[in-house]
C-alpha cells in the first residue's frame, strides 16, 4: 500500500503495545523532527557565569565602577561571581574583605535576587554568588 503511493511505513512510538506505525514520507518526518529539535534549542536559555573581581582595598569609586557593570550582568539574566582575592598579609583581615562584600551587595541588590548565601574562602579568595532577579510574568 505505502510503495503504490510512493510513501513510507514509519514506526512513530516502537515501545507501545501494539507499535504505532503510519504511512508518510520519511525524509519529510525526519525533517520535522529536525525543526522540532532546533526551535526547541532556541527557547532554551543558557546561563553563564560572570566573574567581578576585587581587591580588600578597592576605592569607592572602583567598587561603584564594578557594581555598575555587575548591575548589566544580572540585568542580562547572567549569574555573578564576586571574588575578592587577597594577597600576603591581608589574608589576616578577613573582616576587611567581608566589609567590601557588604557594599558591593548593597551597591547592587536592587539589580539581585536576595542574597541568602554568605560569602565563604577557598584559599586566598573569598566568593559569593549572586542570582540575577526572576522574572515576574
Amino acid at each position: 500500500m505505502a510503495l503504490s503511493k510512493n510513501l513510507d511505513l514509519v514506526k512513530i512510538s516502537p515501545n507501545s503495545n501494539p507499535p504505532v506505525c503510519k504511512i508518510m514520507d520519511f525524509g519529510k518526518y525526519k525533517y520535522e523532527l529536525a525543526k522540532k529539535e532546533k526551535e526547541s534549542k532556541k527557547k532554551q536559555k543558557v546561563v553563564s557565569v560572570k566573574e567581578i573581581r576585587l581587591r580588600p582595598m578597592i576605592d569607592k569609586h572602583d567598587l561603584e565602577t564594578k557594581a555598575n557593570m555587575a548591575k548589566k550582568f544580572l540585568e542580562a539574566g547572567d549569574k555573578l561571581k564576586v571574588t575578592i582575592r587577597f594577597r600576603g598579609r591581608e589574608l589576616g583581615h578577613k573582616e576587611m574583605g567581608n566589609q567590601v562584600i557588604e557594599k558591593f551587595v548593597e551597591l547592587i541588590k536592587d539589580n539581585a535576587a536576595p542574597i541568602g548565601t554568605k560569602p565563604h574562602l577557598e584559599g586566598n579568595s573569598m566568593i559569593l554568588i549572586v542570582d540575577p532577579p526572576k522574572k515576574s510574568n
